[in-house]
């Protein structure tokens, strides 16, 4: 866990230094003056701190990821039959839906999960738990597999990040026109501030739950296509086993670490499915069952 801490610290210590340095380059550090708001420097600053964020954390994605879940990266040559049989069927799925091989990995955890992350599809990595290997046939695993393939065939680590780094800038932005509104109601020293700093952060929260519910939308729509991705590579079939079986094992999902929620297989259930980015499985048991690819 300290090691977790660390790593996540230290990586936002050089968001926050690189976009601070790309801000100063680009002399729109300061976005309130004499004159009032400065529309075009706030639209900038806040584009490049939205924006810029999300594609530095895309960029680091896979180191991230492995540091974070402790994983081991295979090649097929480790002389265990099980890690090697991974290498191998995500290297058949991944020839199948004409794919570059991406790095696959094998972490150690009771949970029943597998993800897939990376900043392209040429820089890819496709990781499954121990546990995930302990509570599943082949043929289920197999169904898992199709299934992260299928996210990176559908690019939907890129897109989710544009996504996230749009809403990001657009909460940005009119969480701080809105406190320079609120502000200019006050005296000159307020207007100069450009609001209250307080006053920016609860806009933010506020904006950003809400810009919550858009990613987390998005993001539930892209596991029923990639549900669908994972029948056609690995069979409808399969794809299904392996959903009914992690219904069956559902707590064994770690969803304590929401800094990995998209990682995760698993739904929220009841009215938190609309801040869930996995759908309940009985959703998706339900979609597939209705596919016909």
């Amino acid at each position: 866990m300290g090691k977790r801490i660390f790593l996540f610290l230290v990586t936002n210590l050089a968001i926050v230094v690189m976009l601070s340095i790309v801000l100063g380059l680009l002399g729109v550090g300061r976005y309130v003056g004499p004159a009032g708001l400065d529309i075009r420097a706030l639209a900038v600053f806040c584009f490049v701190w939205g924006m810029g964020g999300a594609l530095i954390s895309l960029q680091m994605s896979r180191f991230i990821a492995k540091q974070a879940t402790g994983a081991r990266l295979v090649d097929g040559r480790t002389g265990h039959e099980e890690l090697d049989w991974v290498y191998t069927t995500v290297a058949r799925l991944t020839q199948q839906a004409n794919l570059p091989m991406p790095q696959v990995a094998v972490y150690e955890s009771p949970e029943v999960n597998a993800f897939a992350t990376g900043p392209s599809k040429s820089r890819s990595l496709v990781a499954v738990s121990t546990g995930l290997l302990r509570s599943m046939r082949h043929e289920e695993v197999e169904g898992v597999i199709g299934h992260e393939i299928a996210h990176i065939g559908n690019g939907d680590m890129v897109t989710m990040t544009l996504l996230q780094g749009v809403i990001n800038a657009f909460v940005m932005f009119f969480a701080r026109i809105i406190a320079f509104a609120i502000a200019s109601r006050g005296d000159s020293r307020d207007r100069g501030a450009g609001g209250s700093f307080l006053v920016v952060i609860v806009l933010q929260i506020v904006l950003g739950i809400l810009g919550s519910l858009i990613t987390a939308w998005f993001s539930r729509q892209r596991e029923f296509r990639a549900d669908r991705g994972g029948a056609l590579l690995a069979g409808r079939d399969r794809m299904l086993a392996a959903l009914r079986r992690l219904a069956a094992n559902r707590e064994l999902v770690d969803t304590r670490h929401q800094a990995l929620a998209t990682l995760k297989i698993n739904g929220a259930r009841g009215w938190m499915v609309f801040f869930s980015t996995h759908p309940p499985l009985e959703a998706r048991i339900a979609a597939l069952e209705r596919f016909q690819g």
